[in-house]
């Protein structure tokens, strides 16, 4: 699977150029998760990530490691309906898994419901847009800004990148993953910094 995630996360941020992000009114994680449930996938995907961490939905989230394992499973066996569900399983704890959000759109399509692949395809090209209108990566003061680990992951994948070597670092008052990760293809290898002051915040 996480094959198949690179090769449609680049193809995402390569057929859709990542624009600057428009001002939006500031509004909490619960009223833009119901525009976007309401169908409304315009909406300001920084604010709906920055307002996650500190929300009640993210306090009341289950632990989602269960139905992940069975959504992976059900998706290497080529099992659509079953990966399907539990990608939603998921989704009702914790809207902003970008992982369950590519399955849910890989099943779908595969269902031949196009509707609801193309929802879940505007929303990760929205989470994947925020993230990298956030900064370069190429230092700490332009880092990308992420709420979790798994944000950083999405965005090496993107990139074509691995990471042999991760490291947290503290400077000025924040901290910042960085990854040293290689490009499998070209052999090109970079370093990429990600402001992780949310994540050590909430102890993620």
């Amino acid at each position: 699977m996480r094959a198949k995630s690179l090769a449609f996360l680049t193809l995402a941020v390569c057929a859709f150029p990542l624009l600057a992000a428009q001002t939006k009114p500031s509004a909490d994680y619960a009223t833009l998760l119901a525009q976007l449930k309401s169908g409304n996938t315009d909406i300001d995907y920084t604010q709906l990530r920055l307002s996650y961490p500190d929300s009640p939905e993210a306090k009341q989230a289950k632990d989602t490691s269960e139905p992940e394992k069975a959504m992976t499973s059900a998706m290497s066996a080529g099992n659509y309906a079953e990966a399907l569900k539990q990608a939603n399983l998921i989704l009702a704890n914790d809207f902003l898994n970008i992982d369950a959000h590519f399955v849910a759109l890989t099943a779908s399509r595969a269902l031949g419901d196009w509707q609801t692949a193309a929802f879940h395809r505007s929303f990760i090209r929205g989470i994947i847009r925020s993230i990298m209108d956030s900064g370069d990566g190429k230092s700490p003061q332009t880092a990308w800004r992420v709420i979790n680990a798994r944000e950083e992951y999405v965005i090496m994948r993107v990139l074509g990148y691995v990471t042999p070597e991760q490291s947290l670092v503290q400077k000025d008052g924040h901290s910042y993953d960085v990854m040293k990760a290689k490009n499998p293809q070209t052999g090109i290898e970079e370093t990429f910094y990600f402001n992780a002051d949310i994540p050590m915040q909430h102890g993620q």
